[in-house]
């Protein structure tokens, strides 16, 4: 017990350190609390800690000296940084619109159901479009005889047979095997609520009544490629499609027999969008295709593999697998997870995490819902929508207040009207239905624009990153201003700096080089033995510009790219060194060797002259901003960081 509250008290004293001022400048302080999270977000492995949050804590004041300066000279106002915040702003906020452990729940169960394929019986009765209680009655009983005789095992046949009278006609359909995402959320909650051979409920729609069958799972397959050779039929000809078989079988045997499948496909082929590409199909998952054409697809084991001709409605099909994704067995396939992931925010699923997020914001924000006749708010919608006029119903007109929120903003008739008018949604013949439909989308909508325009006021990560931006962008505007255009500018600046810091600047061991980079190995080798034929490097370069790129001049040896170490020496050609990543090719020609510590010219070490005086103006710049904004740290709080 003595230890717990121990433990409490160190978290108080550690929560209340955090929260402590640990440096000003000025009149300006930053709390430990600010300078953690920087120093967490910026740090790199270092052995030594307590230097390293040294080193960051002196950076970090420089930082905001820097910051300051800049909004001292009001440069956040300026039109050009203002819309920079503005588009991240927009760019990011729509990470912070959302329930992240709903989300999360989503992206977790599409996973889990990304493992099983599914082969799925589908019944649909459909309503009528103006359906009578008395029909809505008969058609019930219609789908639950279907449901009775699907829990009997009865055959589809008999169903359809037994069902379809009295003007009800019952559509039977194999859907084959499917997926996550293959069918519409509400359906593959049903079909993944299933046991394998288990019948869902009947389940209504608008359109009519469902009733789904599991019946038979299996591992999910992922996805697959193939390549196809297509004898095309059309549906109903029975002759041609003997002579369509006869064809396959003959195709078949010459590839067997060691025939080429692309040339085949080039030559049989009746596919015209695969058939010059050797037949090659993009990759598919499961139920992109007819269940018969993916049963077979699915059932060839091995890349390589050439299935016998099979027919389908659309002819006779050779196909021959290319290659096959698996589904990755958990969550650490990166890519696959972020695949998965935008399928789930581009779904219907979605809405959940969204509705429940506007739950969750609505007492935050403050809402509250005046008392309003809606037949009033219908009729003065009416008639806006309809005939443009302003009318009052009782007492609602367009200026009346639906609904406010806790930062005094109200929400009028005006706004839902622009809203209908804006989404389009309300359908002519049934307003009013519409409207009733609409109304709580509308009031989510406008929860949601006034918790996104307060955004930074809810949520602190939010508010940081914004403000992070905001410095950064500062940092660079001032920084242009105050070092880095200041240097470049300042010809007689930089020569003055070199004058007096030439034993800076020497050259290493160097050389005179020219520095090839070619589209590839080949090109590398082609453009060697040119030069190796007297051919100059420009001549090169211009003839195969897309492919060569040189540039030439003086390079200390350490910058000249080679695959191991080697005596360098005058009219030298390197082996060429490949990128692996992009297959590319660097090579080089030495012209001329020069010994080491020789004497940098002023143009030699320009680009070292502009970085070391950039260094040398940020310096003085800082030693003035710490005169202008002194700098206090209490050592005791950094001490308690350290600890």
């Amino acid at each position: 017990m003595k230890k717990l509250v121990f433990l409490f008290l160190c978290s108080l004293l550690v929560s209340s350190g955090f929260c402590q001022t640990l440096f000003t400048y000025g009149k300006h302080a930053i709390s430990a609390d600010e300078f953690i999270r920087a120093y967490n977000k910026n740090k790199t492995a270092n052995s030594d800690n307590d230097q390293a949050l040294r080193d960051y804590l002196n950076l970090y004041i420089n930082f905001k000296l820097k910051v300051q300066e800049a909004k001292d000279q009001h440069l956040d106002t300026l039109p050009s940084l203002e819309a920079d915040l503005q588009n991240f702003r927009s760019q990011i906020e729509g990470n912070y619109l959302k329930d992240d452990k709903e989300v999360k729940a989503l992206d977790n169960e599409a996973f889990t159901r990304s493992q099983k394929d599914i082969h799925v019986l589908h019944f649909f009765i459909a309503l009528p479009d103006q359906a009578t209680p008395a029909d809505t009655a008969k058609y019930y009983q219609a789908i639950s005889e279907v449901d009775r005789q699907l829990k009997l095992n009865d055959s589809p046949e008999n169903i359809l047979k037994n069902v379809n009278k009295d003007g009800i006609s019952v559509q039977e359909n194999d859907l084959g095997f499917v997926t996550v995402f293959t069918l519409p959320y509400e359906f593959e909650n049903i079909v993944y609520g299933l046991k394998q051979g288990q019948v869902g409920n009947s389940y209504r729609t608008k359109k009519g009544w469902h009733i789904f069958k599991n019946l038979e799972e299996r591992h999910a397959f992922g996805k697959i490629k193939i390549a196809q050779i297509l004898f095309a039929v059309p549906a109903g000809f029975i002759a041609p499609r003997a002579q369509t078989k006869k064809l396959a079988d003959s195709v078949y045997n010459l590839l067997i027999n060691g025939g080429d499948f692309a040339e085949l496909a080039k030559i049989y082929s009746t596919d015209r969008m695969t058939y010059m590409d050797g037949g090659i199909m993009p990759e598919f998952g499961v139920a992109k295709y007819k269940p018969d054409f993916e049963k077979m697809a699915f059932s060839l084991t091995h890349d390589g593999e050439i299935s016998k001709p099979f027919e389908t409605e659309f002819g006779y099909h050779i196909i021959k697998r290319i290659a096959a994704t698996p589904v990755p067995p958990d969550q650490n396939d990166d890519n696959f997870m972020a695949d998965l992931k935008q399928k789930v925010s581009n779904d219907s699923r979605i809405e959940i995490a969204k509705q429940k997020f506007v739950t969750e914001i609505l007492p935050k924000i403050g809402f509250k819902e005046y008392k309003v006749n809606k037949e009033n708010l219908w009729k003065v919608t009416d008639s806006s929508l309809l005939g443009n006029k302003n009318i009052t119903a009782g007492n609602v007109n367009e200026k009346t207040n639906l609904f406010s929120y806790n930062n005094n903003a109200k929400v009028k008739v005006s706004d839902w009207i622009l809203y209908l008018r804006n989404t389009n949604h309300a359908q002519a013949g049934a307003m009013h239905e519409s409207y009733k439909q609409l109304f709580p989308g509308f009031i989510s909508a406008s929860a949601v624009e006034n918790y996104r325009n307060r955004l930074q006021d809810f949520n602190a990560a939010f508010k940081n990153q914004i403000n992070e931006f905001k410095e950064g962008n500062m940092l660079f505007e001032i920084m242009q201003r105050q070092v880095w255009g200041k240097a470049s500018a300042d010809s007689t600046g930089l020569r003055e700096y070199y004058n007096l810091h030439k034993d800076k600047y020497w050259w290493k061991p160097s050389a005179d080089a020219i520095i090839f980079s070619c589209a590839n190995e080949n090109v590398a080798k082609s453009s060697m033995e040119q030069i190796n034929k007297g051919k100059s490097w420009k001549d090169i370069m211009n003839e195969n510009a897309s492919q060569v790129q040189a540039d030439s001049g003086r390079f200390e040896l350490t910058q000249i790219p080679v695959n191991e170490k080697i005596d360098f020496s005058p009219e030298l050609i390197t082996s060429p060194v490949i990128n692996k990543t992009g297959g590319t090719a660097v090579f080089t020609q030495i012209l001329k060797l020069y010994p080491n510590h020789q004497q940098r010219n002023f143009e030699d070490a320009r680009g070292l002259v502009i970085s070391d005086y950039q260094n040398f103006l940020e310096e003085k710049w800082i030693e003035k901003l710490k005169k202008q904004y002194p700098v206090k740290v209490d050592e005791k709080v950094f001490k308690a960081l350290l600890k």
